[in-house]
């Protein structure tokens, strides 16, 4: 069809599509799935190879968050019977963080929830990152941590982090719809302020709140003015006890296209499929291998993902492979932008963990934490109206039989926090 020949012309020139050519994708039939995901996945292999990124997520602190908002599962007022802890010891984290490591990721995550960090947390993060650091030799680490103040970003710098992440999660028209306690003004300037202390932005977005398909191409361009180093494309996961529970509105033909309109609107950054894959994509999350150029490994924040050895399974039964701590994520383009850095070695696939040219975004994001990073895999209590309330929304969409699959959503009870192993 025209449309895809165009937006893959314009994918390979790195060129921006238009807002209406985005909404197109997002408005292509079942029927023309194959061919949508076909024509991106030119797109992905062209800047990316067939490589995948893995990325493994530590939960420092979970739940206890004075925020409101309302795709998560930390929220203020939440009752879904997630773990809760407060700061993990650095050795703790070090180990939490060694069996991703062991899993084959090359970036580690580390998360906490809260509105921001107090200097006294930034104190704790750096030795954290210092102590990854030292048993990990190239490993690239980003925080996520929440609303940054003056200076913290350059100090998460100095101790060795490589990366930043703080996601807009959904249109700056119906942000205040989801949360109340900051504004995306505040999302914005946190990353700006990562990015101006030189460090990799990661920053994304949550699909399946009940947003307009014109929300989520808003969010998706104004992440492209932006300009993160990633993108993490997050599904919404409705956690019982939360205000969201009830907000199944995606199928995986859905989340396809949108990571679709993301890959064409981004073309040559890393994106990165992120919380919510398993319960959303179910058989068909190896078909989002041909979008997205990066992962997570095993489980979220609050919630279960699926076995770390599947994961690797899929990724080899579908013909990609997973990156090395040797091979660069970026194209060089963007890479040198950078100036190098986040543990890029690699000359052949480009340096650098990202760069700040016009070209697109890649992300850290997933069901993160409080005012911090992305969905947590669970709400809170009180009713709000879902992002794009009173516009058009596409029908709710659930199971074959018309049912929520709740039993696809399950609490993380083992790793970061506990005493069980980790899922690696």
């Amino acid at each position: 069809m025209d449309l895809l020949n165009t937006l893959v012309d314009k994918g390979l020139r790195r060129e921006l599509p238009t807002r209406e050519e985005a909404l197109a994708v997002l408005a292509t039939s079942d029927d023309e799935l194959l061919d949508v995901v076909a024509a991106a996945g030119k797109v992905r292999r062209q800047w990316f190879g067939r490589r995948v990124k893995l990325n493994y997520l530590v939960n420092l602190k979970s739940g206890l968050c004075p925020e409101d908002c309302s795709y998560c599962s930390q929220r203020l007022g939440s009752k879904a019977g997630i773990l809760k802890y407060t700061w993990l010891k650095p050795d703790e984290a070090s180990r939490a963080a060694a069996a991703g490591v062991a899993g084959g990721a090359k970036r580690v995550c580390l998360v906490a929830s809260g509105r921001g960090p107090t200097d006294r947390d930034v104190d704790r993060v750096s030795k954290t990152i210092e102590a990854i650091k030292e048993e990990n030799e190239g490993i690239e680490v980003c925080a996520c941590l929440g609303l940054l103040s003056d200076g913290q970003a350059d100090r998460l710098r100095s101790a060795g982090a490589d990366a930043y992440n703080h996601n807009l999660n959904t249109s700056e028209e119906t942000y205040g719809a989801i949360t109340t306690t900051h504004t995306y003004a505040d999302r914005v300037e946190t990353v700006q302020q990562a990015q101006a202390a030189g460090l990799s932005a990661c920053s994304g977005l949550i699909a399946g709140m009940g947003e307009s398909d014109k929300d989520l191409v808003d969010v998706v361009f104004a992440l492209r003015d932006l300009d993160p180093d990633s993108v993490p494309v997050n599904f919404l996961i409705p956690f019982e006890g939360t205000p969201l529970a009830k907000e199944w509105n995606l199928t995986p033909q859905r989340c396809l296209r949108i990571l679709a309109m993301v890959r064409f609107v981004c073309p040559d950054v890393e994106v990165r499929l992120a919380g919510g894959r398993e319960v959303h994509l179910r058989s068909m999350q190896p078909l989002a291998l041909h979008l997205v150029n990066s992962i997570f490994l095993g489980d979220y924040l609050t919630s279960e993902g699926q076995a770390g050895q599947t994961d690797l399974d899929m990724i080899a039964d579908a013909g990609f492979e997973v990156e090395g701590a040797g091979t660069t994520t970026l194209p060089r383009h963007r890479a040198d932008a950078l100036g190098g850095g986040c543990g890029s070695q690699d000359a052949t696939a480009g340096a650098g963990c990202g760069s700040h040219d016009d070209a697109g975004a890649a992300g850290c994001g997933s069901h993160g934490g409080g005012g911090g990073c992305g969905p947590c895999g669970g709400h809170g209590e009180q009713e709000q109206q879902p992002a794009g309330a009173g516009e058009s929304v596409p029908a709710s969409r659930t199971d074959a039989a018309g049912a929520a699959r709740t039993d696809l959503v399950a609490v993380r009870r083992r790793g970061a926090g506990t005493d069980l192993a980790p899922n690696a």
